[in-house]
């Protein structure tokens, strides 16, 4: 219990803070008590010194329930349901009423719990999943984004971004600037498209919600292609996987630098060895250990043919040490994009 010397002298110093051209909120948060708290105290006091005062006098100037009723109505009318005390009482002054001051108003309204924001407030939509994608071969759904690289300048960054096909996760485009921009991101899927030789028609680019990818440059390019847009939900980096992914292989792999790049030119050469090792010699896990150029030319099938050929020589050899099937070296010849868990378990239940 906070004693009644010490919230006077809080109510001091805010009091002289305040005076003196500070704002209420930064002015309680040195003394760490809320604007809330300081109101209430506020309140007490100027109640307590009203009744040492005048007993009778402080009992006389307060409302009564009835009053507080005629206050309770007169926000709920029609007239003024949607506006604010401060709106109201002058209304009311005009056609020669008064009930109570704004203030007063304000007090009852909390006390009776409607103190919340009374003019029209705007829906909060909730954001709608991305559609799933579905994909059984290269070119047919790529996802981009941003990462930012480390310079020698504290909070300074290079701009790395990276265009990579989710069927094969190969990286299929790739740049680093020093800045982000629709217009550079354009260039890069152009050219991307260019050189894949893609069918654009057929082809969904998935990104996330940031302005270099909802720019009107990069959306007219599309357009103009026949590429469809596909976007996550804000704030939302399970709806772009696949970016975020190769993002932390690229990170976390043995070579990433331990010191920032110097140069833009360095975090290039850098980046350009990173994408021919990810490219033509990771062994990437969800590819069941083949190379994204591997599975990106169909080498994988060969591949998983001959490994599966020694699997089960070595289990003819030895068929003791086998207690079922040899490893399942086969990968699903569709990637998903968002899957859409509610068509999964219901597929799961009729099954």
């Amino acid at each position: 219990m906070i004693s009644s010397e010490k919230r006077q002298m809080a109510l001091t110093l805010i009091n002289e803070a305040r005076d003196g051209g500070a704002r209420l909120e930064p002015a309680c948060e040195v003394l760490e008590i809320s604007e809330r708290t300081y109101r209430r105290w506020l309140q007490l006091d100027y109640d307590r010194r009203i009744d040492r005062k005048n007993p009778a006098v402080a009992v006389q100037r307060r409302l009564s329930q009835a009053e507080k009723q005629q206050v309770i109505d007169v926000c709920n009318d029609a007239r003024f349901s949607s506006l604010p005390p401060s709106q109201i009482v002058p209304r009311l002054a005009d056609e020669g009423i008064y009930i109570a001051s704004e203030s007063s108003f304000y007090r009852i309204l909390r006390e009776y719990g409607q103190n919340a924001r009374r003019g029209r407030t705007q829906t909060r939509n909730k954001p709608v999943k991305p559609s799933e994608i579905k994909v059984t071969q290269p070119g047919q759904c790529y996802s981009w984004d941003i990462t930012f690289l480390q310079t020698l300048v504290a909070g300074l960054f290079f701009k790395l971004y990276m265009i990579i096909d989710i069927f094969s996760r190969k990286i299929v485009g790739w740049e680093v600037h020093e800045t982000e921009s629709s217009e550079l991101a354009r260039d890069l899927i152009y050219k991307t498209q260019l050189k894949e030789k893609v069918d654009c028609s057929k082809l969904v680019i998935h990104s996330d919600n940031g302005s270099p990818m909802k720019g009107l440059s990069l959306k007219a390019l599309m357009e103009s292609l026949g590429i469809t847009a596909s976007y996550s939900r804000p704030s939302v980096s399970n709806d772009n996987p696949f970016s975020e992914s190769l993002f932390r292989t690229l990170k976390y792999c043995p070579n990433y630098p331990e010191k920032p790049f110097e140069t833009l030119d360095d975090a290039r050469q850098w980046v350009l060895g990173f994408v021919t090792w990810y490219n033509n010699e990771h062994l990437h896990s969800a590819l069941k250990f083949v190379t994204p150029e591997q599975r990106h030319t169909f080498q994988d099938r060969v591949i998983f043919s001959s490994r599966d050929s020694v699997y089960k020589a070595a289990q003819e050899l030895n068929p003791n040490r086998w207690s079922g099937q040899t490893r399942n070296w086969k990968l699903d010849e569709e990637v998903v994009l968002n899957p859409d868990k509610k068509k999964e378990i219901d597929a799961n239940k009729a099954a």
